[in-house]
Protein backbone atom coordinates (compact mmCIF):
# COMPACT_ATOMS: atom_id res chain seq x y z
CA UNK A 1 0.00 0.00 0.00
CA UNK A 2 1.02 3.55 -0.74
CA UNK A 3 1.90 6.61 1.84
CA UNK A 4 -1.52 7.74 1.10
CA UNK A 5 -2.95 4.40 2.80
CA UNK A 6 -4.50 3.69 -0.76
CA UNK A 7 -4.40 -0.29 -1.93
CA UNK A 8 -3.06 -0.34 -5.11
CA UNK A 9 -4.32 -1.87 -8.07
CA UNK A 10 -3.08 -3.99 -11.21
CA UNK A 11 -5.29 -4.68 -14.54
CA UNK A 12 -4.16 -7.45 -16.52
CA UNK A 13 -6.41 -8.11 -19.68
CA UNK A 14 -7.87 -4.94 -21.14
CA UNK A 15 -10.87 -5.78 -22.89
CA UNK A 16 -14.58 -5.34 -21.69
CA UNK A 17 -15.22 -6.48 -18.48
CA UNK A 18 -11.64 -4.71 -17.43
CA UNK A 19 -13.21 -1.61 -18.83
CA UNK A 20 -16.29 -1.45 -16.38
CA UNK A 21 -14.04 -2.61 -13.74
CA UNK A 22 -11.68 -0.02 -13.87
CA UNK A 23 -15.08 2.56 -13.55
CA UNK A 24 -16.05 1.03 -10.43
CA UNK A 25 -12.26 0.61 -8.61
CA UNK A 26 -12.52 4.98 -9.43
CA UNK A 27 -15.74 4.67 -7.23
CA UNK A 28 -13.72 2.84 -4.07
CA UNK A 29 -12.35 5.44 -1.92
CA UNK A 30 -9.25 3.35 -0.80
CA UNK A 31 -8.60 2.16 -4.03
CA UNK A 32 -6.05 3.09 -6.36
CA UNK A 33 -5.37 2.06 -10.23
CA UNK A 34 -1.39 1.90 -10.53
CA UNK A 35 -0.71 0.42 -13.45
CA UNK A 36 -2.55 -1.97 -16.27
CA UNK A 37 -0.90 -4.79 -18.70
CA UNK A 38 -1.53 -5.60 -22.26
CA UNK A 39 0.63 -7.63 -24.70
CA UNK A 40 -0.04 -4.53 -26.50
CA UNK A 41 1.94 -1.50 -25.93
CA UNK A 42 -1.24 0.92 -27.81
CA UNK A 43 -4.10 -0.32 -26.00
CA UNK A 44 -2.27 -0.69 -22.71
CA UNK A 45 -1.52 3.14 -23.16
CA UNK A 46 -4.67 3.67 -24.20
CA UNK A 47 -6.24 2.10 -21.17
CA UNK A 48 -4.50 4.01 -18.43
CA UNK A 49 -5.07 7.17 -20.37
CA UNK A 50 -8.75 6.56 -20.19
CA UNK A 51 -8.86 5.76 -16.64
CA UNK A 52 -6.03 8.02 -15.33
CA UNK A 53 -3.64 5.23 -14.67
CA UNK A 54 0.45 6.31 -14.69
CA UNK A 55 1.65 3.39 -15.93
CA UNK A 56 1.11 0.84 -18.46
CA UNK A 57 2.92 -1.74 -19.37
CA UNK A 58 3.44 -4.15 -22.84
CA UNK A 59 3.85 -7.43 -20.77
CA UNK A 60 2.09 -9.37 -18.16
CA UNK A 61 5.63 -10.19 -16.91
CA UNK A 62 6.52 -6.62 -16.16
CA UNK A 63 3.44 -5.70 -14.25
CA UNK A 64 3.82 -8.87 -12.40
CA UNK A 65 7.40 -7.75 -11.10
CA UNK A 66 5.96 -4.25 -10.48
CA UNK A 67 6.84 -4.07 -6.86
CA UNK A 68 4.52 -1.30 -6.16
CA UNK A 69 1.49 -3.21 -6.80
CA UNK A 70 -0.79 -4.91 -4.12
CA UNK A 71 -2.79 -7.08 -5.74
CA UNK A 72 -3.80 -8.04 -9.57
CA UNK A 73 -7.42 -8.23 -10.85
CA UNK A 74 -6.67 -10.94 -14.06
CA UNK A 75 -9.08 -10.55 -16.89
CA UNK A 76 -7.53 -12.50 -19.84
CA UNK A 77 -9.22 -15.16 -21.47
CA UNK A 78 -9.95 -18.38 -19.00
CA UNK A 79 -6.91 -20.60 -20.31
CA UNK A 80 -4.47 -18.29 -18.68
CA UNK A 81 -5.81 -17.70 -15.21
CA UNK A 82 -4.16 -20.14 -13.83
CA UNK A 83 -0.60 -19.94 -15.01
CA UNK A 84 -0.75 -15.80 -14.89
CA UNK A 85 -2.33 -16.30 -10.95
CA UNK A 86 -0.30 -18.75 -9.99
CA UNK A 87 2.89 -16.36 -11.19
CA UNK A 88 1.18 -13.34 -9.34
CA UNK A 89 1.34 -14.75 -6.08
CA UNK A 90 5.17 -15.96 -6.32
CA UNK A 91 5.69 -12.61 -6.79
CA UNK A 92 4.54 -11.59 -4.03
CA UNK A 93 0.76 -10.20 -5.24
CA UNK A 94 -2.55 -10.72 -4.11
CA UNK A 95 -4.99 -11.65 -6.81
CA UNK A 96 -8.52 -11.01 -7.90
CA UNK A 97 -9.18 -13.43 -10.82
CA UNK A 98 -12.06 -13.70 -12.92
CA UNK A 99 -14.55 -16.22 -12.96
CA UNK A 100 -14.42 -19.23 -14.20
CA UNK A 101 -11.52 -19.54 -11.64
CA UNK A 102 -9.92 -21.72 -14.24
CA UNK A 103 -10.49 -24.10 -17.18
CA UNK A 104 -10.49 -27.13 -14.41
CA UNK A 105 -10.77 -28.05 -10.68
CA UNK A 106 -7.06 -29.49 -11.32
CA UNK A 107 -5.77 -25.94 -12.42
CA UNK A 108 -7.91 -24.15 -9.63
CA UNK A 109 -6.52 -26.09 -7.07
CA UNK A 110 -2.88 -25.38 -7.75
CA UNK A 111 -4.12 -21.70 -7.95
CA UNK A 112 -5.28 -21.90 -4.52
CA UNK A 113 -1.97 -24.08 -2.90
CA UNK A 114 -0.06 -20.95 -4.60
CA UNK A 115 -2.16 -18.80 -2.31
CA UNK A 116 -1.50 -20.92 0.76
CA UNK A 117 1.99 -21.14 -0.13
CA UNK A 118 2.72 -17.79 -0.46
CA UNK A 119 0.27 -16.52 1.79
CA UNK A 120 -1.41 -13.88 -0.82
CA UNK A 121 -4.79 -13.35 -0.94
CA UNK A 122 -6.65 -15.08 -3.46
CA UNK A 123 -10.09 -15.45 -5.04
CA UNK A 124 -12.52 -16.08 -7.47
CA UNK A 125 -14.07 -12.61 -9.14
CA UNK A 126 -17.49 -14.02 -8.45
CA UNK A 127 -18.90 -10.21 -8.09
CA UNK A 128 -22.95 -12.23 -7.94
CA UNK A 129 -21.92 -13.25 -4.92
CA UNK A 130 -21.89 -9.72 -3.28
CA UNK A 131 -24.40 -8.26 -5.19
CA UNK A 132 -26.65 -6.54 -2.66
CA UNK A 133 -29.89 -7.92 -4.35
CA UNK A 134 -28.27 -11.11 -4.37
CA UNK A 135 -27.25 -11.51 -0.73
CA UNK A 136 -31.08 -9.52 0.39
CA UNK A 137 -32.51 -12.66 -1.73
CA UNK A 138 -29.87 -15.72 -0.14
CA UNK A 139 -30.77 -13.94 3.06
CA UNK A 140 -34.36 -14.33 2.98
CA UNK A 141 -33.92 -18.02 1.98
CA UNK A 142 -32.05 -18.57 4.77
CA UNK A 143 -34.30 -17.18 7.13
CA UNK A 144 -36.90 -19.62 5.50
CA UNK A 145 -39.07 -17.14 3.77
CA UNK A 146 -39.94 -19.34 1.18
CA UNK A 147 -40.09 -22.39 2.76
CA UNK A 148 -37.60 -25.15 1.87
CA UNK A 149 -35.83 -24.68 -1.51
CA UNK A 150 -37.44 -27.17 -4.07
CA UNK A 151 -36.75 -26.07 -7.62
CA UNK A 152 -34.10 -23.19 -9.32
CA UNK A 153 -35.04 -22.18 -12.41
CA UNK A 154 -31.92 -19.85 -14.19
CA UNK A 155 -30.21 -18.73 -17.47
CA UNK A 156 -27.97 -16.95 -18.84
CA UNK A 157 -28.48 -16.11 -22.58
CA UNK A 158 -27.85 -13.77 -25.38
CA UNK A 159 -27.60 -13.30 -28.72
CA UNK A 160 -24.13 -13.05 -30.15
CA UNK A 161 -23.94 -11.98 -33.92
CA UNK A 162 -20.22 -12.84 -35.08
CA UNK A 163 -18.61 -15.86 -33.49
CA UNK A 164 -16.30 -16.50 -36.17
CA UNK A 165 -12.67 -16.27 -36.61
CA UNK A 166 -9.66 -17.55 -34.70
CA UNK A 167 -9.40 -15.29 -31.32
CA UNK A 168 -12.72 -14.93 -30.80
CA UNK A 169 -12.66 -15.55 -27.19
CA UNK A 170 -16.72 -17.31 -27.00
CA UNK A 171 -15.63 -19.91 -29.71
CA UNK A 172 -11.68 -20.25 -29.73
CA UNK A 173 -11.05 -23.41 -27.57
CA UNK A 174 -7.46 -22.46 -26.95
CA UNK A 175 -8.78 -19.70 -24.64
CA UNK A 176 -11.19 -21.96 -23.11
CA UNK A 177 -14.17 -20.72 -25.55
CA UNK A 178 -18.26 -21.85 -25.49
CA UNK A 179 -21.23 -21.08 -23.34
CA UNK A 180 -20.73 -23.27 -19.90
CA UNK A 181 -17.19 -21.51 -18.88
CA UNK A 182 -18.51 -17.76 -20.39
CA UNK A 183 -21.82 -17.67 -18.76
CA UNK A 184 -22.99 -21.02 -17.71
CA UNK A 185 -21.09 -20.72 -14.61
CA UNK A 186 -23.73 -17.86 -13.17
CA UNK A 187 -26.63 -20.74 -13.02
CA UNK A 188 -24.64 -23.27 -11.91
CA UNK A 189 -22.81 -21.08 -8.95
CA UNK A 190 -26.79 -19.77 -8.23
CA UNK A 191 -28.00 -23.51 -7.51
CA UNK A 192 -24.83 -24.45 -5.49
CA UNK A 193 -24.47 -21.18 -2.81
CA UNK A 194 -28.35 -22.07 -2.70
CA UNK A 195 -28.25 -26.26 -2.80
CA UNK A 196 -24.90 -26.91 -2.50
CA UNK A 197 -23.23 -29.62 -4.44
CA UNK A 198 -26.21 -31.94 -6.31
CA UNK A 199 -26.38 -35.96 -6.37
CA UNK A 200 -26.58 -36.07 -10.38
CA UNK A 201 -26.25 -33.99 -13.09
CA UNK A 202 -27.90 -34.18 -16.80
CA UNK A 203 -26.66 -31.88 -19.37
CA UNK A 204 -26.41 -31.71 -23.05
CA UNK A 205 -25.32 -28.97 -25.74
CA UNK A 206 -25.24 -28.24 -29.52
CA UNK A 207 -21.45 -27.07 -30.33
CA UNK A 208 -19.76 -24.55 -32.48
CA UNK A 209 -17.53 -25.78 -35.66
CA UNK A 210 -14.04 -25.29 -33.13
CA UNK A 211 -15.57 -27.72 -30.61
CA UNK A 212 -17.11 -24.96 -27.72
CA UNK A 213 -20.58 -25.05 -26.70
CA UNK A 214 -23.25 -22.43 -27.73
CA UNK A 215 -25.67 -23.72 -25.76
CA UNK A 216 -26.08 -25.66 -22.97
CA UNK A 217 -29.33 -27.01 -20.95
CA UNK A 218 -28.81 -28.60 -17.51
CA UNK A 219 -30.70 -30.55 -15.20
CA UNK A 220 -29.37 -30.61 -11.30
CA UNK A 221 -31.18 -33.18 -9.33
CA UNK A 222 -30.92 -32.91 -5.80
CA UNK A 223 -32.28 -35.20 -2.99
CA UNK A 224 -35.30 -32.87 -2.50
CA UNK A 225 -35.18 -30.52 -5.64
CA UNK A 226 -34.71 -30.10 -8.56
CA UNK A 227 -32.77 -27.25 -10.99
CA UNK A 228 -32.99 -26.68 -14.50
CA UNK A 229 -30.64 -24.01 -15.92
CA UNK A 230 -29.29 -23.10 -19.42
CA UNK A 231 -26.62 -21.00 -21.08
CA UNK A 232 -26.45 -20.11 -24.79
CA UNK A 233 -24.80 -17.69 -27.22
CA UNK A 234 -27.36 -18.28 -29.97
CA UNK A 235 -30.37 -16.67 -28.46
CA UNK A 236 -32.02 -13.90 -26.58
CA UNK A 237 -33.71 -15.05 -22.94
CA UNK A 238 -35.07 -13.50 -19.88
CA UNK A 239 -31.57 -13.93 -17.98
CA UNK A 240 -34.02 -14.51 -14.97
CA UNK A 241 -33.26 -16.56 -12.06
CA UNK A 242 -36.27 -18.11 -9.82
CA UNK A 243 -35.81 -19.75 -6.30
CA UNK A 244 -39.21 -21.39 -5.46
CA UNK A 245 -39.82 -23.21 -2.11
CA UNK A 246 -42.82 -24.56 0.12
CA UNK A 247 -44.16 -21.03 0.68
CA UNK A 248 -43.23 -19.24 -2.03
CA UNK A 249 -40.72 -17.95 -4.78
CA UNK A 250 -38.07 -15.19 -4.95
CA UNK A 251 -36.81 -13.55 -8.55
CA UNK A 252 -33.62 -12.01 -9.07
CA UNK A 253 -34.35 -9.39 -11.51
CA UNK A 254 -33.54 -9.22 -14.86
CA UNK A 255 -30.35 -8.93 -15.63
CA UNK A 256 -30.00 -11.58 -12.53
CA UNK A 257 -26.73 -11.82 -12.49
CA UNK A 258 -25.96 -8.35 -11.89
CA UNK A 259 -29.93 -7.86 -10.29
CA UNK A 260 -30.84 -3.86 -9.32
CA UNK A 261 -33.30 -5.61 -7.56
CA UNK A 262 -35.23 -8.79 -6.39
CA UNK A 263 -39.29 -10.26 -5.96
CA UNK A 264 -40.68 -11.93 -3.09
CA UNK A 265 -43.54 -13.53 -3.57
CA UNK A 266 -45.37 -14.96 -0.18
CA UNK A 267 -49.14 -15.87 -0.12
CA UNK A 268 -49.95 -14.24 -3.46
CA UNK A 269 -48.37 -10.78 -2.32
CA UNK A 270 -45.56 -9.68 -4.25
CA UNK A 271 -42.63 -7.38 -2.67
CA UNK A 272 -40.18 -5.82 -4.63
CA UNK A 273 -36.90 -4.85 -2.71
CA UNK A 274 -35.11 -2.34 -5.06
CA UNK A 275 -30.97 -2.72 -4.00
CA UNK A 276 -29.32 -0.69 -6.78
CA UNK A 277 -25.86 -1.51 -7.36
CA UNK A 278 -22.55 1.52 -6.63
CA UNK A 279 -21.61 1.80 -10.15
CA UNK A 280 -21.72 -1.82 -12.11
CA UNK A 281 -21.50 -3.48 -8.95
CA UNK A 282 -17.85 -4.76 -8.96
CA UNK A 283 -17.28 -2.21 -6.07
CA UNK A 284 -18.89 -4.84 -3.79
CA UNK A 285 -15.89 -7.86 -4.19
CA UNK A 286 -13.69 -4.81 -4.16
CA UNK A 287 -14.60 -3.76 -1.14
CA UNK A 288 -14.48 -7.23 -0.04
CA UNK A 289 -10.97 -7.81 -1.65
CA UNK A 290 -9.66 -4.62 0.74
CA UNK A 291 -11.19 -5.90 3.63
CA UNK A 292 -9.50 -9.19 3.49
CA UNK A 293 -6.32 -7.85 3.08
CA UNK A 294 -6.72 -5.68 6.37
CA UNK A 295 -7.40 -8.64 8.10
CA UNK A 296 -4.50 -10.34 6.81
CA UNK A 297 -6.80 -13.16 5.28
CA UNK A 298 -6.04 -15.28 2.19
CA UNK A 299 -9.26 -15.57 1.11
CA UNK A 300 -13.08 -14.49 1.73
CA UNK A 301 -15.21 -16.29 4.13
CA UNK A 302 -18.35 -15.36 1.41
CA UNK A 303 -16.44 -16.50 -1.40
CA UNK A 304 -13.91 -18.93 -0.51
CA UNK A 305 -11.09 -21.17 -2.01
CA UNK A 306 -13.63 -24.35 -0.89
CA UNK A 307 -16.19 -22.78 -2.54
CA UNK A 308 -14.58 -22.16 -5.75
CA UNK A 309 -13.37 -25.93 -5.79
CA UNK A 310 -16.75 -26.96 -5.51
CA UNK A 311 -18.22 -24.58 -8.36
CA UNK A 312 -15.20 -26.15 -10.61
CA UNK A 313 -15.66 -29.37 -10.09
CA UNK A 314 -19.66 -29.19 -10.83
CA UNK A 315 -18.67 -27.30 -13.89
CA UNK A 316 -16.02 -30.34 -14.63
CA UNK A 317 -19.03 -32.80 -14.37
CA UNK A 318 -21.28 -30.75 -16.59
CA UNK A 319 -18.08 -30.37 -19.23
CA UNK A 320 -17.55 -33.96 -19.10
CA UNK A 321 -21.38 -34.40 -19.36
CA UNK A 322 -21.60 -32.93 -22.82
CA UNK A 323 -18.14 -34.00 -24.51
CA UNK A 324 -16.46 -30.57 -23.70
CA UNK A 325 -12.85 -31.14 -24.11
CA UNK A 326 -9.60 -28.19 -23.98
CA UNK A 327 -6.82 -28.49 -25.78
CA UNK A 328 -4.43 -27.76 -22.78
Amino acid sequence: MNGKGKIRWGIIGLGNIAHQFAKDLSLVEDAELAAVASRNAEKSQEFATQHNCQKSYSSYEAIINDPEIDILYIATPHSSHATLTINALQNNKHVLCEKPIALNYNDALQMIEASKANNKFFMEAFWTRFNPSFREAYSKIKNGEIGHVTYINADFAFYTENLEGEGNRKTDMNLGGGSLLDIGVYPLFLCYVVLGIPTEILAKSNFHKTGADLQTSMILQYENAQAILHSSFVSTYNVKATISGTKGKINLNTPWHQAQSCTLTVDNQEEEILLPTKGKGFTYEIEECHQCLYENRIESSIWSHQNSLDLIKIVDQVRNQIGLEYPS
